[in-house]
Parts: structure tokens; sequence; C-alpha cells
């Protein structure tokens, strides 16, 4: 019997650092970097049913559903049990802007991924959901599978990572940056030099897309410049969202307090483990 419904958080993510380190064959590029969860983000509920529809509520301004990620995750995860009968209705709470680098959209789909996945009684392993959500995008593992983590190849290849718990400042100018419009780009830097976990923790490391975002939109550039006057700020993934780290929370609200008007964003603390999975009941992590 299938369960009524289930509301589930969908989380957002920051790169800590993202270096490019080649350009592969198909056209994606090698890289390394840190996925750090975050204790904020969008949230789904979900309602199954068995009419073999899918509806998704409020319908997202210029995605037509069946290019919504959220659509397509449920989609791929009923085709691969050939269970066409199955259905849902599903209620986003958007709370995560769209192109901003922090996964909004990759997190919806691996929520719907593993929220289904119970709630349809699928009973696909979190190894094999995984799979199906580097299908959806090279983000969604990383959510699937629920942990702040290093990675490598195109971003799927995850090793969980025990972070410090800062608190971030996540701020998002007034523009779009199109990830593919990024990594296209002639001007792209492709070939840093790979560095070791131990070599992140001691020094850090850069975002390799930021110099060309900035250029390319100078509303990142200059929130980048704005948050630099309270700690080291950097772009997350292809932007448009940067973001700098607080020791505290009292800390991170003060600065955000202060923040321009025109300047969306919000305050979060840094998780090893993602809310989804602190939420789910263990059977739907474990697969048992």
């Amino acid at each position: 019997m299938l369960q009524t419904s289930l509301t589930l958080p969908a989380p957002a993510k920051l790169n800590l650092f993202l270096h490019i380190t080649g350009r592969r064959p198909d056209g994606y590029h090698n890289l390394q970097t840190v996925f750090q969860l975050l204790d904020f983000g969008d949230e789904l509920t979900f309602t199954p049913n068995q009419s073999g529809e899918i509806t998704i509520t409020p319908a997202i301004e210029g995605v037509p559903l069946e290019q919504n990620l959220i659509y397509k995750a449920a989609n791929i995860l009923r085709s691969h049990v050939n269970r066409p009968e199955l259905g849902a209705t599903i209620h986003l709470t958007k709370r995560l802007p769209m192109g901003g680098g922090i996964g909004g959209g990759s997190s919806d789909a691996a929520t719907t991924l593993v929220g289904l996945n119970y709630l349809w009684q699928t009973g696909v392993s979190p190894a094999a959901l995984a799979q199906l959500g580097r299908q959806l995008g090279a983000d969604v593992p990383v959510f699937v599978e629920g942990k702040s983590a290093w990675a490598e190849g195109i971003g799927e290849q995850l090793i969980a990572l025990d972070l410090p718990k800062y608190w971030y400042v996540v701020l998002t100018p007034a523009c779009h940056v199109s990830t593919v419009e990024i990594f296209s780009h002639k001007d792209l830097t492709r070939d840093t030099l790979a560095i070791t976990v131990a070599a992140f923790f001691e020094k850090g490391g850069k975002n390799d897309c930021q110099p060309l975002v900035e250029r390319l939109f100078p509303q990142v550039r200059d929130a980048v410049d704005w948050l630099n006057k309270f700690g080291p700020a950097k772009l997350t993934g292809t932007g448009a969202s940067v973001f700098a780290a607080f020791p505290s929370k009292d800390a991170a609200q003060k600065v955000f307090a202060n923040k321009p008007k025109h300047l969306n964003g919000f305050v979060a603390q840094g998780v090893n483990e993602s809310p989804l999975h602190q939420r789910l009941p263990e059977q739907c992590i474990t697969g048992v």
C-alpha cells in the first residue's frame, strides 16, 4: 500500500573549489571539486498514486514539464522499474535560484529519485539511484548519496569528507549564468594541475570558472568585491552565486544583514550529512 504523502528537503551545495584539469573526448570536462552540502534548500511534497500521471505544481516559468528535472527524475525511475502505472503529484517549494551554481535543480531531481523510490516501494539500491541520477546531471549523484564529498571525473566519483561546519553567506546577483556557455567558452582555463585531498585541506583551491564569469557578468564581480570586504569570496560552480565562510551563525548574519538590497541570498551552515538523509526513514537510504 502506497504511503499518502511525504515532504522532503532538497538542500543546496557549494563548490568550495573547482579545478578543471582537462577536456574529455565526449565534450565533458575532468574536474576536481569539493561539494559542501548546506542545511538550506528547496522542499518537495510527494503524493504517490497509481494513475500513471506525474504532475508538478507550481509550473516553473519558461521550463516545459518534459524538461523539468523533477519530472525527468520521476520518469526515469518509473521507466527503470518498468512500472508505467506509477504516478505522483509533486509540489515544489522553491527557495534556491535557478542558474546559481548551488545545485537547485540537481538536488530537486535527487530528492525526487530518493523520495519516490521509497513511496513507490520500487526497491532500487542507492548505488543504482546514483547511476540514474548521473543521467540527469553530473551533480545529482552527490545529492543522492547525501554526503559532503571530494569529487573527480565529471563530478560523479565521490569520496565522503568530514568538513568543518562553517556558516556561509550566499549571495546571488540578478543574472543567470549558463553552465553550457561557461564550459564551452574558449577562454575557460582547462589545464589546472590535479591536487590531493591533503593539499586542499592545507591550501584550499580556486574556481577556474570565476575569472571568466566575473568578466562576462559584472554583477557577479561586484558581488564578489562586496563580500570580499568580510572574508575571501568565491564563485560556486559556474555561478552566479558567490559565498564566503564564517566561524559562527552570528558573524554570518551580521554580514548578511548589511548586504546590498539588490542581492538575494541566505545564510546556511555546512553539513556533512544531507538534510534529506537526516529526514528519511533508514530503509530509504539503505534500500532494505
